[in-house]
Parts: C-alpha cells; structure tokens; sequence
C-alpha cells in the first residue's frame, strides 16, 4: 500500500484507525477499497449487535441510531468515490491492449 491509498483510507475511516491493521487487510484483499468497505461493515455489526436505543426513565436516554445511519452512508460513499488503487468497479485493473496478426493458413493438398 502506498502513500496516497494510506492516506486515502484514513480520511474515509478516520485518523484513529490502525495503519498496521489497513496493511494486513490490503495485503489479504488488494483493494482499498474493499478494505475501507470491510472495515465500514465491522463498525455497522457492531453497532447493530447491540441495542440501538436505551432509554433509563429520569437517568439516562442514549441513542445510536444516527450512528448507524451514519455509516452507511459512510458505505453507500465508499462505493461510489474514486479510489487511489487503480482498480475499476469490478476489481480488474487497467485494460490493456493485444495486437495479434492473422495471417492466412497455407493448406497443402
């Protein structure tokens, strides 16, 4: 992973996320951005594993939803922004162009 991915990915996820962590993701899936999308869709099970609202009559009221709501717009995001890795939507890399010449079969009788 370069520089400008690095950086990329911590402007999407935030500057408290562990680089040594976005490596070992990038080296397993060699995508930015499907690490930011993996990293994106922990933060969102975890938040959906616990209750989203908690309401303690007269002591405390909390409520998570906005978070979550937040997030995945953080995913819907991640999918649509141009990303620093060089790979289009369907993970293939650039294309490239073959020239082949055709020559005619000399058949012998």
């Amino acid at each position: 992973m370069d520089e400008f991915q690095r950086s990329w990915l911590l402007a999407q996820l935030g500057p408290d996320t562990d680089p040594a962590d976005l490596e070992r993701r990038f080296f397993r899936l060699r995508s930015v951005r499907a690490v930011a999308l993996e990293v994106l869709g922990e933060r969102r099970a975890k938040l959906l594993a616990d209750p989203l609202k908690v309401t303690v009559d007269g002591v405390v009221a909390m409520d998570l939803q906005e978070n979550l709501r937040g997030i995945e717009r953080q995913i819907e995001q991640a999918h649509k922004a141009a990303v620093p890795d060089g790979l289009d939507e369907d993970g293939e890399g650039e294309a490239t162009m073959a020239l082949t010449w055709l020559v005619p079969e000399r058949r012998y009788r």
